[in-house]
């Protein structure tokens, strides 16, 4: 255990699902950009990418806040080996689904918790196991322009109406599809020792009239 209690917590991310995701721990915490070229290196398999930009944003914003906890995350979509990030625009979008339908797709999502003061820096990775339907022509246009999933890895918002694409989800991690594993997040933050579930406050009590 680290000497954690009183350090601030930062999630190392401007994903909007992320900061959802986080705040169902409530704890206080503040988000700062990492600013990481999250471009693959040659060869690189999608759980590795996953693994190395979750740590390297996680290091990006505990360099900037040394005292710190920083929580960074990543998540790659892996199609038979294939790193499906995320598309950017309406036109990779439907390439990316054309891919996926009728495929199992493995969404890798990883989180690393960093804090440079006490050299704490551990991560951990939550595999997806999705199953798409066959999606004709109109499906994927349709769902495109109804959701504009285009800042979500392989295109497929799932706690959304992406959910109507999929056939089946396996996962040991609930919250790991929609960006952020939260199971594993809870074990990384306790292993740098944030206290997540302290004794509420004690209510004071007035003075008698």
């Amino acid at each position: 255990m680290h000497d954690t209690p009183n350090r601030p917590l930062i999630l190392g991310s401007t994903s909007p699902y992320r900061r959802e995701l986080l705040q169902r721990l409530r704890l206080p915490f503040d988000v700062v950009s990492p600013q990481v070229d999250e471009a693959a290196l040659p060869g690189e398999a999608p759980a590795a990418l996953a693994l190395r930009l979750a740590l390297a944003k996680a290091h990006a914003v505990a360099a900037q806040f040394p005292q710190a906890v920083v929580i960074g995350s990543d998540q790659v979509a892996d199609l038979q080996g294939q790193c499906l990030g995320k598309p950017g625009t309406h036109e990779r979008a439907r390439a990316q689904l054309r891919l996926m339908s009728g495929q199992e797709v493995l969404f890798q999502t990883a989180v690393a918790v960093v804090c440079a003061d006490t050299h704490f820096a551990e991560q951990a990775l939550a595999t997806v196991r999705v199953k798409f339907r066959e999606l004709s022509e109109a499906e994927i246009e349709n769902y495109l322009l109804a959701e504009q999933p285009y800042d979500c890895a392989g295109s497929a918002k799932s706690e959304g109406l992406g959910i109507s694409l999929l056939a089946s989800i396996e996962s040991d991690d609930p919250t790991a599809l929609i960006g952020l594993p939260l199971i594993r997040t809870c074990n990384l933050l306790r292993a740098a020792g944030l206290d997540l579930l302290p004794a509420p406050p004690v209510p004071s009590t007035g003075a008698a009239a």
